[in-house]
């Protein structure tokens, strides 16, 4: 099933490829990530906004660092869900995840001005990533 390796990503990019032996790539995607969580005060902000302090979360989170976030979490996601299949097609099924990228990317744009802001960034990569997956689960 290759959800799971997705699901593992969901959760840390790069747990995915783990799962997938792919240990190298797996490996450079979580220190990836881990850099990037830590430059851009992301688990802080979640933390913040989560707990009602929208404000201070945005206030808290190093924008110039966070953009480089959601384009990579989402690759991260299909990346371990491609290549858990072989022969499956590349051009159809990166479709939904570019589009979570790009929805991920103009909401981080757009936090200060959204309540809720982690949490509805979170959502608007994550839906179209299971709509992808659910989409094109054959091929």
């Amino acid at each position: 099933m290759r959800i799971i390796p997705a699901l593992f990503s969901i959760i840390m990019p790069g747990f995915g490829q783990i799962y997938n032996r792919e240990l190298v790539k797996g490996l450079i995607f979580v220190i990836l990530e881990h850099f990037d969580n830590m430059l851009g005060r992301i688990n802080q902000a979640i933390a913040l906004d989560i707990n009602g302090f929208h404000q201070q979360a945005i206030e808290a989170t190093n924008f110039e660092v966070m953009l480089f976030y959601p384009g990579f979490y989402v690759y991260a996601v299909w990346d371990s869900w491609f290549y858990a299949r072989e022969g499956a097609d590349k051009t159809k099924t990166a479709i939904p995840f570019v589009i979570a990228g790009f929805l991920g990317e103009i909401a981080a744009l757009l936090a200060p001005k959204i309540p809720y802001p982690t949490l509805t960034i979170g959502v608007l990569m994550i839906v179209p990533m299971f709509i992808g997956m659910y989409v094109f689960r054959d091929q």
